[in-house]
């Protein structure tokens, strides 16, 4: 998910699907930053914010298991829908800043490209800085945003989650689209997958199953779209061992057919950088939806084993 052009540096960079307008107002008013700030299973209060040059934003980040982490951020430029300079310290306006993030918001007509910088005193911070984000699953943020804007755009509850990998473009490409290369990673962790047969191109299909040895799942795959080297589309369903549409074996209320988006993006030579999107597709009762929504965490763990894998099996 990350990109780094300085030893002392961790950058990011996403394109969102909205206005920079909108991006900007989800960034900067409270009231919008509090549906998606921080890791999933976080929550944050702000006690101020003065949006401005030597202004301060005050608040605490709430976690999952009842922790709670002060943040003092003080503003050095506030170019509105343009540009945010901060530096980001522990707890209050005499702590020491732990880095100084640099934000440009691009205006790509009706998308927004957002590059965010965090610089460090040392290469040690920064390999500190990456671990405590792994562990705390924050690149997550990024993905809450882009949630976040899609729901206020269209009123639809998504799910999206991004990595990046040491690997070129078109290696991600066959990752995803070789069977004999996706059924190594992409099963959650402890399970194998077989086809009993695949078409893998745009209008085709496959049939599936995923077993750990003492419970077996079976499903369908229908491709809609496959465009290398940077695209895939696909809807997703499980089914009964003959191949009839049932329902999720251990979650009745989960929404019959999903559909995955994969989009590919290179972030130089040797580095793609991967977006998965999870849309409940057709149609899907309240209920339905309030699973996909309430599983959020866990598809992130989910998704995040099989990544792991992936990148195990491109190392190797």
């Amino acid at each position: 998910m990350t990109t780094t052009d300085s030893a002392l540096d961790i950058a990011i960079t996403r394109i969102y699907d909205a206005p920079v307008a909108l991006v900007w107002d989800a960034w900067t008013d409270p009231a919008q930053v509090a549906q998606w700030w921080g890791p999933r299973g976080f929550s944050i209060t702000t006690h101020s914010k003065e949006l401005r040059e030597g202004g301060s934003w005050v608040y605490t980040m709430h976690g999952p298991d009842g922790k709670d982490w002060p943040n003092f951020t003080r503003y050095h430029e506030v170019v509105p829908q343009s540009r945010l300079v901060y530096d980001h310290g522990a707890s209050s306006e005499d702590a020491k800043p732990m880095f100084r993030v640099t934000v440009q918001f691009r205006d790509l007509g009706q998308r927004t490209e957002l590059d965010m910088r965090m610089t460090f005193a040392s290469v040690e911070e920064v390999a500190q800085s990456r671990a405590i984000i792994k562990a705390a699953g924050g690149n997550s943020t990024w993905d809450r945003l882009a949630e976040y804007l899609e729901k206020q755009a269209t009123h639809q509850e998504i799910f999206v989650i991004n990595r990046s990998f040491n690997a070129p473009l078109n290696t991600m490409f066959d990752m995803w689209t070789k069977p004999e290369h996706f059924a190594a990673w992409l099963p959650p962790t402890g399970f194998t997958m077989s086809f009993s047969h695949i078409d893998l191109r745009t209008g085709g299909s496959g049939s599936y199953a995923m077993t750990n040895g003492q419970f077996t799942m079976y499903g369908r795959v229908d491709y809609l779209l496959v465009q290398p080297p940077d695209r895939l589309e696909y809807t997703q369903c499980f089914t009964d061992a003959d191949g009839n549409i049932s329902r999720h074996p251990g979650a009745p209320t989960w929404p019959e057919k999903m559909k995955t988006t994969v989009l590919l993006t290179s972030e130089g030579a040797t580095q793609t950088r991967v977006t998965v999107r999870w849309d409940v597709y057709g149609a899907a009762t309240p209920e339905e939806v309030a699973a996909f929504v309430a599983e959020k965490s866990g598809m992130t763990q989910g998704w995040t084993g099989s990544f792991d894998k992936l990148d195990a099996l491109l190392s190797a």
